[in-house]
């Protein structure tokens, strides 16, 4: 029987054990599951695979960040800082939708929210704009006033600027909209509620309601945080739960993979705020979900409460992306996590309690492991300075560059990394991660703009990256698992299903992939998930 052959067949009793080298592929029972099966279930990870906003395979709108989720009707619409909105029903799938500003463009962090049946929207240094549907046409309502009705100015370290920073429009239920905003630097947050007449009007002078405090270290200016009297409070996002009123905020900065979020809480929107004794609610500085700031929260389709956050990468500079994790409440009503995750998670409406059963079980095999082989044959080629180990070394900071003229680049891993130790340890591999290099800059593109008529065919066609995962048992004989090599999204990350498969060896080789300006194919990291395999039946 031929290795192909093997792979293909499916028995629905126990797992299918071949002699000589064959890969095992678990079997897809087609009864009725009341648990989540890997294989079967929706999953998500981080960071979300969110399509591009080009058409030519441009890197527009994949440096996302300051991240705002809006329902309207059974859709989310996901706008950030490098983009126009992303439309999603179920937290999974999102598909890019321009976004109509007349007389202007999608702000640096846009907010928009829904009042009296109208969609308003602002951002960094920009007016208030109104439009009668979330995607537009937004035009311009007016300039921001204050409580004297005189355009709204802050002063930050002895500079006067624009008020509207990091705005936050937060409407409650008995439909009395109030905008909370940071003072910049270490001024932390304030309130002021809105005229409901006009929106671009305070109707009484700004509240503050904290400031930064150094005793609370993970806000301090810093990668170790090592600044004890600096910090940059931003990104305020008001929701309420319970009768109780929450802030969730950022520090230390963007800049830094120490950006993190907290939690104050409150009874009115006016405060008085109490700082969370479990802040941070969402902190990692290491691995490929770093700097998890920024974000919103919001109720997700299944009914439970949902952070959507910033994710800072190492390299390049100004390179984000947007992740997203299910929050929970303790008994006092603080909000909590178990995120930011980075490994494959329950997709909203698969179990009941996501913060504690969201875990899929699949964790990260391949880490380090083209290290480990020591072996030039692992891969098809690499740039100075661009080494293949830098493709599975579980960090964002690093890019595997192949050379020029390798027309299919191809990376092959032993998951086993033989050591002096004898190991009969496989694994069963059920899905994999690639985020593709979006270059220096991140590809902000410009904000909410469409694709540009005929960009496609100015690229040569390929807009989207093309590949196939490949495994093995003994490394000679490979069975293709995953074939994405017709595919015609332009995704910089991609995360994939793969059934469930007992193998040794995984080799990735890039089919083709979007030739856009000089920018050469680069991969920041591949990582495949699994589990150790069960001993192989005799």
């Amino acid at each position: 029987m031929s290795f192909t052959s093997v792979c293909r067949q499916r028995v629905l009793l126990g797992a299918l054990v071949v002699l000589g080298a064959a890969v095992v592929l678990w079997p897809q029972s087609t009864a009725r599951v009341t648990t989540p099966v890997v294989g079967k279930s929706m999953r998500y990870c981080n960071p979300l695979p969110i399509p591009a906003s080009s058409t030519d395979g441009a890197p527009q709108g994949v440096s996302l960040g300051d991240v705002t989720v809006v329902r309207e009707g059974d859709s989310y619409y996901l706008f950030a800082t490098g983009g126009g909105a992303w439309v999603s029903r179920d937290f999974v799938n999102w598909s890019f939708q321009a976004v109509d500003v007349r007389g202007g463009r999608l702000p640096v962090a846009p907010h928009v929210v829904k009042y009296n049946g109208a969609f308003y929207m602002s951002g960094n240094d920009a007016p208030l704009y109104k439009a009668p549907g979330i995607l537009g046409p937004y035009e311009v309502l007016g300039p921001w006033k204050d409580e004297r009705g005189e355009p709204w100015k802050v002063t930050f370290n002895g500079t006067t600027a624009n008020g509207a920073f990091d705005v936050d429009i937060f409407v409650d239920d008995d439909k009395k909209p109030y905008l909370f905003f940071p003072g910049r630097s270490t001024a932390g947050i304030y309130v002021a509620p809105l005229d409901p007449k006009d929106l671009t009007h305070q109707s009484a002078a700004p509240k503050h309601l904290f400031s930064f405090d150094p005793a609370h270290v993970w806000e301090r200016w810093g990668e170790k945080n090592e600044y004890t009297g600096i910090a940059w409070i931003e990104g305020p996002w008001a929701f309420k739960r319970n009768g109780v009123y929450y802030i969730e905020y950022s520090a230390s900065g963007t800049q830094w993979l120490s950006y993190a979020s907290g939690v104050y809480s409150s009874k009115s929107p006016l405060g008085p705020f109490t700082y969370s004794p479990r802040n941070p609610l969402l902190r990692k500085t290491t691995g490929i979900v770093t700097g998890p700031g920024h974000g919103c929260v919001v109720k997700g389709p299944d009914g439970n409460w949902w952070v959507f956050y910033t994710i800072v990468m190492a390299s390049p500079a100004g390179g984000r992306r947007i992740g997203m994790d299910p929050i929970a409440f303790d008994a006092n009503g603080n909000p909590f996590t178990h995120g930011p995750s980075e490994t494959p998670q329950w997709a909203p409406g698969v179990v009941a309690d996501p913060v504690r059963n969201g875990d899929s079980g699949s964790i990260a095999v391949s880490v380090n492991k083209l290290r480990a082989m020591h072996s030039q044959s692992a891969f098809s080629s690499e740039r100075p300075g661009h080494e293949a180990a830098y493709a599975i070394d579980d960090s964002n900071g690093t890019v595997w560059q192949p050379a020029e003229t390798d027309a299919q680049p191809t990376l092959t891993l032993d998951l086993v990394a033989p050591t002096e130790f004898e190991t009969n340890q496989f694994f069963v591999i059920d899905s994999a991660r690639i985020e593709f290099a979006a270059g220096r800059g991140g590809g902000f593109g410009a904000r909410g703009a469409a694709p540009a008529p005929g960009a496609a065919a100015a690229s040569g066609g390929v807009t989207a990256f093309r590949y196939k995962v490949e495994a093995s048992i003994d490394g000679k004989e490979y069975a293709t698992v995953l074939d994405k090599t017709k595919n015609d999204r332009t995704l910089y990350t991609e995360f994939d299903e793969i059934p469930p498969t007992r193998c040794r060896f995984v080799r990735l080789t890039i089919t083709d992939w979007p030739r856009h300006g000089t920018m050469p194919l680069g991969i920041t990291e591949f990582t495949v998930f699994g589990k150790a395999a069960p001993a192989p039946m005799r």
